[in-house]
């Protein structure tokens, strides 16, 4: 099931995403939250009446960087023998068609197309053999990146934290097993032109790996995401940009670049 966030008539909620070709699809609105026992009400609108937001407003957005062999070789990094993790605030994170603001204090701005792990139930020390249990689903995810400020401050939070670095969407798909998140394709264009082209098994560390060091340390929530890091073909964005994340299985996440006001 594709579960979506999203705005009408003032009024928020999720809905379930039905149909197949983009300009036939339509939401049957969910009575209650997608986190806990729901209905579908039977009540449906279609997707293009409405405005899609953040399919989830997590408490955190927890991050592993240098998890492609590739993407750390670009950057002139070390692999990580473990995961390598940091956070992005709440803050940072917009919907699908939301405006990435072009920070004031940078020149160099980076996209990271990445697979991102909805968190479904709350959750600590998970072992391996049950993160399957606490995952809700699975959405596309832009790890918008400050890359000049990342390289001369040691501490990560406002090259990756700043307010509207985080874009999520447009929907969670709840469908997917683990074994098939684990190998998808993830792929990125700026403008139509590709940029980033990869799949999730190239990953140096599995989703069942982040999932389980994470939890080793903290407690995670339902709506909480985990970003899986992204693959090699990291590059510049400019004020003007369209830039779109494609997971196969999942949908396409589509952002465009302004001048922050």
């Amino acid at each position: 099931m594709r579960i979506a966030r999203f705005s009408i008539d003032g009024n928020v909620a999720f809905g379930a995403v039905e149909g197949e070709k983009q300009d036939e699809l339509v939401l049957d609105i969910i009575k209650g939250i997608p986190f806990a026992d729901f209905e579908l009400s039977g009540t449906k609108v279609p997707l293009s009446k409405v405005r899609l937001l953040p399919p989830v407003l997590p408490n955190k957005v927890v991050a592993f960087g240098r998890n492609y062999a590739d993407h750390a070789k670009e950057m002139g990094n070390d692999v990580p023998d473990v995961p390598f993790a940091f956070f992005k605030p709440a803050t940072s994170v917009i919907g699908p068609g939301d405006a990435i603001q072009y920070p004031s204090f940078s020149q160099e701005v980076h996209h990271e197309a990445e697979l991102a792990v909805v968190i479904g139930r709350m959750c600590r020390e998970v072992p391996r053999e049950r993160v399957k249990d606490v995952i809700f689903g699975y959405t596309c995810a832009n790890d918008v990146t400050a890359r000049d400020v990342q390289k001369r401050e040691k501490q990560w939070a406002r090259a990756k934290g700043f307010d509207t670095s985080c874009p999520l969407g447009p929907w969670v798909e709840t469908d997917l097993d683990l074994a098939a998140a684990n190998d998808l394709t993830v792929q990125l264009t700026v403008n139509g032109a590709q940029r980033q082209l990869g799949r999730t098994s190239e990953m140096i560390h599995s989703i069942e790996d982040l999932i389980v060091n994470i939890t080793e340390a903290m407690t995670l929530l339902p709506g909480d995401v985990v970003l899986t890091g992204t693959p090699a073909g990291v590059g510049p964005l400019n004020v003007g940009d369209e830039v779109a994340v494609t997971i196969e299985g999942i949908g396409t996440l589509t952002n465009k670049v302004v001048k922050r006001g």
